[in-house]
């Protein structure tokens, strides 16, 4: 799979990424980093203790490096539950979880096909 099949995967913009880091190995470099990042774990333990303080930080910086490696699909359903999160609507964050989850797993698994 190349970095732009795995982009059309995932549901990012390669186009965008490519702008943004010039070639196909600094995108790899940076993407292949991502499964690393702990901020979703981060902010599904902080919304499972009803800490919305710490979700909403985990949840910004999530959406902020989804941004940056453009990664629209998840990028877009982070940005909705950083929202929530913001003004302090657990609830509706937490009915939002289950896509935001489907779209990072999508993410990771298909960085694993890379």
């Amino acid at each position: 799979m190349t970095i732009e099949e795995c982009y059309s995967a995932l549901g990012g913009n390669y186009q965008q990424a490519l702008g943004r880091l010039m070639n196909d190995n600094l995108i790899k470099r940076f993407v292949m980093k991502f499964p690393a990042d702990k901020s979703y774990d981060n902010m599904v333990a902080a919304m499972n203790a009803r800490d919305t303080d710490t979700a909403f930080r985990e949840a910004h910086t999530l959406k902020g490096v989804c941004r940056n490696l453009a990664f629209d699909r998840l990028d877009s359903s982070v940005s909705e539950i950083t929202e929530h999160l913001r003004a302090g609507d657990l609830a509706p964050a937490l009915e939002m979880l289950p896509r935001v989850t489907a779209d990072y797993e999508l993410v990771i698994d298909t960085i694993k096909k890379l």
